[in-house]
């Protein structure tokens, strides 16, 4: 997955299985809240990884309350997010360094710029 669609997939499906892992009672218009994405992406997201067979519903079909469905990571989707979080690690580590590099830069510029003296008062 080298392309940035495919990445911020990756990185949705990743943050989706941590939040139900930490809490499986949330709702997805709660997490579309938390993720800060839209209410049928999360819904596409979940259909994703419900055919997976990562994640499943507990009590779906006989719950009335559709809040309160409770979504569970299968022993699978527990595996595949142990995958995901040392991919998106592995990412963030890769931008961190290209920013720490980039910054490190704008640093010795600066150094090297004389100083700006028409701010100085005469």
């Amino acid at each position: 997955m080298t392309n940035r669609r495919a990445e911020f997939q990756e990185d949705v499906q990743f943050q989706v299985l941590q939040r139900l892992q930490e809490n499986p009672g949330l709702s997805q218009r709660n997490l579309a809240k938390e993720l800060n994405i839209s209410l049928g992406s999360v819904n596409f997201c979940f259909q994703a990884l419900m055919e997976k067979g990562w994640v499943k519903a507990q009590n779906f079909s006989q719950n009335s309350n559709k809040l309160g469905y409770a979504y569970l990571l299968t022993p699978s989707g527990i595996a595949e997010k142990s995958k995901l979080t040392a991919r998106f690690l592995k990412r963030k580590l890769e931008e961190y360094e290209t920013l720490r590099q980039e910054i490190e830069q704008l640093r010795e510029q600066l150094k090297a710029e004389p100083p700006d003296d028409s701010r100085q008062a005469s």
